[in-house]
């Protein structure tokens, strides 16, 4: 296994700075790549709903635009965060948009490909649970709601670990 966690990457954030995950270390983390044109965008609002349920607990939400996936989130940061932030309420963080598969993907996304290769993502709404310990705890694929008792079972098991 890796000794490298996801705590040690950033993202650029979608307002401007960064998001850096070593910032929640030793927190659960859930990170999605996202899109504003997509079938699943109406995800977002079962992630706020995760967020506004488990926040308090120490949960950790970031979603990632994402334009890899049927060009399916092509604005920039106005329309994302018309999208993600007025349409769907969202208030965890959103980070700008970055490439997350091929040869140009983020790093952190080159990170989870190598530590799980048959687990990467292959739509829009993809999900890494990274637990505590900042390894891969979980992922779910973009079928996969936010809502759905797999989920949330393992962030309430993410987040008793201690």
């Amino acid at each position: 296994m890796s000794r490298i966690t996801a705590f040690a990457f950033s993202f650029p954030a979608l307002a401007g700075g960064d998001i850096r995950l070593a910032d929640y270390a030793g927190h659960p983390l859930l990170v999605v790549n996202t899109a504003s044109l997509c079938g699943f965008t109406p995800q977002y609002a079962g992630l706020q709903e995760l967020w506004t349920r488990f926040h308090d607990r120490g949960l950790v939400i970031i979603g990632i635009p994402s334009n890899d996936f049927g060009g399916q989130e092509p604005g920039g940061a106005t329309e994302i965060a018309e999208t993600a932030q007025h349409q769907y309420g969202v208030t965890f963080p959103i980070a700008a948009r970055v490439i997350v598969k091929g040869p140009n993907a983020h790093p952190f996304y080159k990170w989870a490909a190598e530590a799980r290769p048959k687990n990467v993502p292959r739509w829009n709404f993809h999900k890494y649970l990274i637990g505590r310990d900042g390894h891969i705890a979980d992922v779910f694929p973009e079928f996969v709601e936010p809502r759905d008792t797999r989920v949330q079972t393992a962030i309430a098991r993410a987040l008793a670990d201690a």
